[in-house]
């Protein structure tokens, strides 16, 4: 099955995906229709985030990235209808952001990350 990713600066050495903090996790979003990604972009852009691109993946390798990274990834299905609180996040981007400075930041275990294996991750992905 195919699935909609964002992905900053796509094709270059500091690419990068999409992603939200929820209760300390880091969540990678998937939509199952490029729309649904699309408008997520948009709203992204609204509040001055960087906009990033919509890249169809396959979804298993975003799953094998995200357990790579000990990640989680969430599925945005078609016509989804948030429940709670934590699932508006699937569809309206929180109103903060990291800067982009921090992408390349310390990871919370206070050990570099390896942009190297990150980059070839990614890369893997394409």
């Amino acid at each position: 099955m195919h699935i909609f990713v964002l992905l900053y600066n796509s094709g270059t050495d500091k690419e990068g995906i999409h992603s939200i903090e929820l209760k300390g996790r880091t969540i990678v979003l998937m939509f199952e229709e490029r729309d649904d990604a699309t408008r997520y972009c948009g709203l992204l852009e609204a509040q001055d985030f960087p906009l990033p691109t919509v890249e169809m993946i396959e979804i298993n390798e975003i799953k094998d990235f995200c357990k790579k990274l000990d990640y989680e990834c969430r599925l945005v299905e078609k016509n989804f209808v948030p429940k709670t609180p934590e699932d508006r996040l699937l569809i309206s981007p929180p109103q903060k952001n990291i800067e982009v400075n921090d992408w390349a930041g310390e990871a919370d275990n206070n050990e570099k990350i390896d942009m190297n294996t990150i980059k070839e991750n990614l890369e893997k992905l394409l």
